[in-house]
């Protein structure tokens, strides 16, 4: 490539870092364009899939304390030993300046959003990591919001400002990049893909003559 595209460049475990945005037991309760089940699954999932890989990971809540309440619990006992959690007033996680300087602590290029709510805790960090010069993706199944509208009009707005949108097993996979890896089981076995525990489930009953 003559010059650098984020689009055609793949995310890595040595340039990526997963930012998990508000997902809070208050917003989760109004969570309506998702299954609440599948939601929890593919965030936790996403979590214990980038500590499989190293890929270090920025947690942040709002008003924990009164109007929206913990990180779900699901998620805090997957995250790795240590791991702070920044709670915050700012609509916008990125105008936390605890929460910037610990994505550029990271050191990592390609940003990997999830929140609740999508269009709001999700996008709008999103937005505005890539007008600092970073390369966002919003994972669009670990991420949630309270209509079909409001899910619709987060995807138009983020796709409009160059916010790349995927899902949390395709991101993970890509970081992987090779299934001959030594952490590729685990990788497997952290993204908890259904079909996949299935495929396993068959091989195992049939072994090779």
């Amino acid at each position: 490539m003559s010059e650098r595209s984020k689009f055609l460049e793949p995310v890595t475990r040595e340039n990526a870092a997963v930012v998990l945005v508000d997902h809070q037991v208050g917003l989760l309760s109004g969570v309506r364009d998702i299954p609440l089940g599948e939601l929890k699954h593919n965030v936790v999932a996403l979590a214990r899939a980038a500590t499989v890989l190293g890929i270090p990971l920025v947690v942040t809540t709002t008003a924990a304390d009164s109007m929206w309440g913990p990180t779900a619990p699901e998620l805090v006992q997957v995250l790795p030993a240590g791991q702070k959690i920044i709670d915050r007033s700012t609509v916008n996680a990125w105008h936390d300046d605890r929460v910037r300087e610990a994505i550029k602590a990271t050191g990592r290029q390609k940003l990997v959003f999830a929140g609740v709510s999508l269009e709001v805790c999700a996008a709008l960090p999103a937005i505005s990591a890539t007008a600092a010069g970073y390369d966002a993706y919003v994972v669009v199944d670990a991420s949630g919001t309270f209509s079909q509208a409001k899910r619709e009009a987060g995807l138009l707005r983020m796709q409009q400002a160059g916010v790349i949108v995927s899902d949390y097993a395709t991101l993970m996979v890509e970081a992987l990049a090779d299934n001959a890896a030594p952490e590729a089981a685990a990788l497997y076995t952290a993204l908890d893909m259904p079909f996949a525990v299935l495929v396993g489930q068959i091989s195992a009953a049939h072994p090779a003559a």
